[in-house]
Formats: structure tokens, sequence, C-alpha cells
């Protein structure tokens, strides 16, 4: 979406450009510049936060697993009377 918007202000921009004078141009022009770093840096920044969430999730989903073999062995050594130790290997 924010490509989408700035393509459109990029447009905007170079529409206006034609009846500027020179500075007022340069002027345009470097906004656009800056404009455009800025949407990269959140764009990147973004896709920073997305991938240390991803990462968090992966490790909640390990966490889960392990607890949930964990409550499979406590249970299978309760139904068979032996140790959890015992069940864990069978």
């Amino acid at each position: 979406m924010r490509k989408i918007v700035l393509a459109a202000a990029v447009a905007g921009a170079a529409l206006s450009l034609a009846a500027c004078s020179e500075g007022t141009e340069e002027a345009a022009g470097d906004t656009v510049d800056s404009a455009m770093a800025d949407t990269e840096a959140n764009v990147e920044a973004m896709g920073d936060a997305a991938e240390g969430a991803m990462d968090e999730a992966g490790e909640a989903v390990d966490a889960a697993g392990e607890a949930t073999d964990q409550m499979g062995d406590e249970i299978e050594a309760d139904v068979q009377d032996e140790t959890v130790e015992e069940a864990a290997a069978d």
C-alpha cells in the first residue's frame, strides 16, 4: 500500500514539476528522494519486526510441543503405573 501511495506522490510531483521553476524542481526532487528513502527505511524496519515476531512464534510453538510431549509422558506414566522416565523411554 505504501508503494502505491509513494508512486502516486511521485507521479503528482512529476506532473507539478512541469510548471515549476528550476529551483522549485530541485527542491521537489529532493523531497521526493527523501520520501522514498524514508519509505524504504520504514519497509525494511517492518520486515525486521515481522521476522522477529515469526522467530518468537516459532519458539513458542517449539515450547508448546515440548510441554505436550512432557504431559503425554506424565499421562502414560500414570496410566501404566511407571515413572515418567520409563514412559518417556517407551
